[in-house]
């Protein structure tokens, strides 16, 4: 189980914004593709991605069938290029702003594959999964910047989350998500004040 950073003061009043590892913010769709972190392995990145399926197609629930080992292989050519892949995030983020969360944070989701940051390999051991519903290359919606950014105060309150990454950082050569539609600066001006490092962008 991950370290979890120590709970922000609240009023009795206020609800709290975790359940355990699911962040009340978001809709929760239980993945069955996960598994434990590493013992005393510290949530220290998020990480950010892009999917649709097929890709440039939105709005469907394909994405959430795919992380819940209910995709129809047979429902479109594409798939059978994915066919049987056992796969999840934590978080994905539709393009109208609404979270979903497929699981725990404090459990180990399948989204990063062989990746490296910061001289650590596996990132699936210390870093959550944040899928943007969206193409590498395309833009992304103000909602979902808004969204994002919603998630990454309340998993910086609970985790000692250090940065940011896109999956094309932490495997390079491999991976292109989220591309060049995404607004990094975008990102890290909303959520200066947390101290989080970011991908050098130009």
């Amino acid at each position: 189980m991950a370290i979890a950073a120590a709970p922000e003061p609240r009023s009795s009043a206020e609800p709290p914004a975790w359940d355990g590892g699911w962040w009340r913010g978001a809709r929760r769709i239980d993945s069955p593709n996960f598994g434990p972190r590493p013992p005393g392995t510290p949530v220290r990145l998020a990480l950010i991605h892009s999917i649709s399926l097929p890709p440039g197609i939105y709005g469907a629930d394909a994405v959430e069938r795919l992380f819940t080992n209910r995709l129809d292989w047979d429902a479109h050519p594409y798939y059978r290029r994915i066919r049987g892949l056992a796969v999840s995030s934590h978080f994905v983020v539709r393009r109208d702003g609404e979270v979903l969360q497929f699981v725990s944070g404090d459990e180990r989701a399948w989204h990063a594959g062989a990746s490296s940051w910061r001289g650590a390999a596996n990132c699936n051991d210390f870093s959550l999964g944040i899928e943007l519903e969206g193409l590498e290359g395309e833009r992304f919606e103000p909602a979902q910047y808004d969204a994002v950014a919603a998630l990454l105060r309340a998993c910086a309150a609970r985790y000692p989350v250090e940065g940011v990454a896109g999956h094309e950082h932490v495997a390079p050569g491999r991976k292109n998500d989220p591309g060049p539609g995404f607004d990094w600066r975008r990102m890290k001006a909303a959520l200066d004040d947390l101290g989080l490092t970011f991908p050098d962008v130009a």
